[in-house]
């Protein structure tokens, strides 16, 4: 299983790589194993802020559809387009090309529930 030790982690199974103000967001490795093969990413938030555990998108598998919930608190600054014609990308690389999203951190964007990815494999019993 890939946990890259320089990302954060949620129990809901998205990754947060933060670089200053900015964050990106995407699922991890274990959720795109555990949903199969991917076929459709909806994200129609772009622009829109939204707070911790808000839905900002959802993915779609062959048998079933997953919500996708904010990390951060933040405005969606992009969308990975590129996602829309290529879904399948999120199961061939989580936590590159396949990511969802980045976010323009809240000024008062509190980080610190944010899983370790040591402790991200103890939630998913690594």
């Amino acid at each position: 299983m890939n946990i890259p030790a320089d990302l954060k982690y949620t129990k809901d199974h998205e990754w947060v790589k933060i670089d200053g103000t900015m964050a990106t967001i995407g699922i991890t490795d274990f959720a795109q194993k555990e949903l199969g093969d991917i076929v459709f990413v909806e994200v129609d938030t772009e622009g829109e802020t939204l707070s911790v555990g808000d839905v900002f998108g959802t993915v779609e598998a062959v048998k079933t559809v997953s919500d996708l919930f904010m990390p951060v608190a933040g405005t969606i600054a992009e969308i990975n387009e590129g996602l829309e014609d290529t879904p399948e990308v999120v199961n061939q690389d989580p936590y590159g090309e396949g990511w969802m999203v980045k976010v323009e951190l809240a000024p008062d964007a509190d980080t610190s529930d944010l899983l370790s990815a040591d402790q991200y494999k103890e939630v998913i019993g690594e």
